[in-house]
């Protein structure tokens, strides 16, 4: 495959990670400064933890992603270092999807004080996503696998 053709898919991830990374630096900087209201700080704070540490299994798994597509440029997308690429966003999306579960009861406390019941939905967004990214990884995993295993089976064919 000519290199560069996965160039948009790469733009898109730094795309996809510049605007997390900025969020997250001023996020930092703006709290900081401006601390949570003292009432609601033993529940916001779980949360905002939460959040700040799901972003290393985001970043891992965009990485991995950029990886993938480093092996598909260098024709080595039916390779076991692809399925391994997979393997980890997999794993990625598990444990993005693991914070926010454990943040959701903040959500809901936060939601039954202020009562607004529609934030546990959107408390739930990011758990479905980051599980729909885990299920299309091991999807492709899988595929990718029996794709290898049938090119060893013609390899070996006379």
């Amino acid at each position: 495959m000519k290199r560069g053709t996965t160039l948009f898919l790469k733009l898109a991830l730094i795309i996809m990670g510049i605007p997390v990374l900025a969020l997250g630096i001023y996020g930092f900087f703006d709290l900081s400064n401006n601390p949570a209201n003292p009432e609601y700080a033993h529940i916001l704070y779980p949360i905002v933890i939460g959040m700040y540490l799901s972003v290393l299994p985001y970043f891992g798994a965009l990485f991995q992603s950029y990886k993938l597509l480093t092996y598909i440029d260098k024709n080595k997308a039916f390779s076991l270092i692809s399925v391994t690429a997979l393997k980890k966003i997999k794993y990625c999306g598990i444990i993005f999807s693991v914070f926010y579960i454990l943040v959701i009861p903040f959500v809901y406390m936060v939601a039954e004080i202020d009562d607004a019941p529609g934030l546990i939905i959107v408390g739930m967004v990011p758990i479905f996503g980051g599980l729909v990214i885990a299920v299309f990884a091991a999807v492709l995993q899988r595929l990718l696998q029996e794709a290898i295993y049938i090119k060893s089976e013609n390899e070996l064919t006379v």
